[in-house]
């Protein structure tokens, strides 16, 4: 197993590859969710054994079952691992809501500390009313200095941007935990910039939410590596970036386990170069696809309500990644929930008028719906 420092703050040495336990086995009896503690406990004392230091939970993962099973699977060797869990913000109306949260998730957790204490899914409205407002950074100062938790963190839902305010406003912040993939590379320039501040940064969703898994040609478009597979590439690229500290992956199953530690324990990583080729690939393979849409959205708010960039996404995720299930499954999905398409079009022009690339989008639009359309019926 690779072991990185976990940001210059904290001094933690985490392993590259992280558990997130919010998608343990379960079972279902009506409308009572149990984890399968059978199969659940074994997976994560495993992982633990074979290196993974670092497990991710939160009090709404898995039915709200999932801080009980990671405190069980993890008492014998709690001084042996890190430990994350979070704040819901969500419930949280009152300054004394971050001490009643914490101590509650303590005691499913059965331990007198955490290691990680999140503040999740923060967004700026949140940060500024919630955390800010009702001085909860001092709440999470007070907690650190009772050693209830080790590291003042938080996970992140919003425009990449306002990484950079809560950063710098929250100013006690020791990591972050965001959304980094090889389809989604929206927030590294500020994970480079927490990096830079010091925080040790985790990526959630390095597969994709299970996009990159299926098998593709990805690998072998993007790479010199022929035989790199797609959900290889996807983990190789994500812990390739020297800024990211560790690769935080759901698992629910030992070979599901298994592919990650393969993958982690590569002592042969993607090179620099290798990660700039990458990089510069992709980027010339949407460049040069037969439709460039950045998903920038200037051409929204469609007057007609069509999701323009949701509708071009499904395509690039088709034509250029080769994800033709994931595509598929995203339009139906689109169309199922009432999703506008061309045939609303008001031919007003307004999203030709808007587009930084000037795309003729009512003639796209038109062209890849049909696209979408055949596979979904093939």
């Amino acid at each position: 197993m690779q072991y990185r420092s976990y940001g210059t703050i904290g001094g933690d040495q985490i392993s590259a590859l992280g558990f997130g336990c919010m998608r343990l086995p379960e079972t279902q009896d009506g409308d009572d969710w149990r984890i399968d503690e059978d199969i659940a406990i074994p997976l994560l004392r495993d992982a633990a054994a074979r290196g993974v230091n670092y497990f991710d939970t939160g009090y709404y993962y898995c039915h709200r079952n999932s801080e009980a099973t990671v405190g069980r699977a993890l008492a014998p060797i709690r001084e042996q691992v890190l430990i994350s869990t979070k704040l819901p913000m969500g419930e949280v109306r009152k300054t004394a809501d971050y001490r009643r949260w914490l101590e509650q998730s303590l005691q499913i957790l059965g331990t007198n500390y955490v290691d990680y204490y999140h503040f999740w899914a923060l967004d700026q409205k949140t940060f500024d009313e919630k955390v800010i407002g009702l001085g909860l950074l001092d709440e999470a100062r007070k907690a650190k200095d009772q050693g209830l938790i080790r590291h003042i963190s938080f996970s992140f839902h919003d425009k990449a941007e306002v990484i950079r305010s809560i950063i710098d406003r929250g100013e006690i912040f020791e990591t972050m935990l965001v959304q980094y993939n090889l389809l989604d590379r929206s927030n590294e320039e500020m994970i480079a910039y927490a990096a830079g501040k010091g925080l040790g940064v985790a990526a959630m969703g390095p597969v994709g939410g299970g996009r990159l898994a299926a098998p593709t040609r990805l690998g072998q478009k993007l790479t010199n590596r022929a035989a790199l597979s797609t959900y290889e590439l996807a983990f190789r690229f994500v812990l390739g970036n020297p800024n990211i500290s560790c690769a935080l992956s759901g698992m629910g199953s030992a070979d599901m386990l298994q592919k990650n530690l393969a993958v982690a324990n590569d002592e042969t990583p993607l090179t620099a170069d290798e990660w700039r080729q990458i990089t510069e690939s992709l980027e010339q393979l949407r460049r040069f696809s037969d439709l460039y849409c950045t998903g920038c959205a200037y051409c929204q708010p469609c007057p007609a309500a069509i999701d323009i960039p949701k509708i071009f996404g499904c395509y690039t995720d088709h034509n250029v990644y080769e994800l033709h299930a994931y595509a598929q499954k995203q339009f139906a999905d689109y169309l199922k929930n009432g999703g506008k398409t061309i045939q609303d079009c008001m031919q007003c022009g307004f999203c030709e008028r808007k587009c930084p690339q000037h795309l003729q989008v009512r003639a796209q639009l038109e062209r890849v719906q049909g696209v979408l359309e055949g596979i979904a019926i093939a």
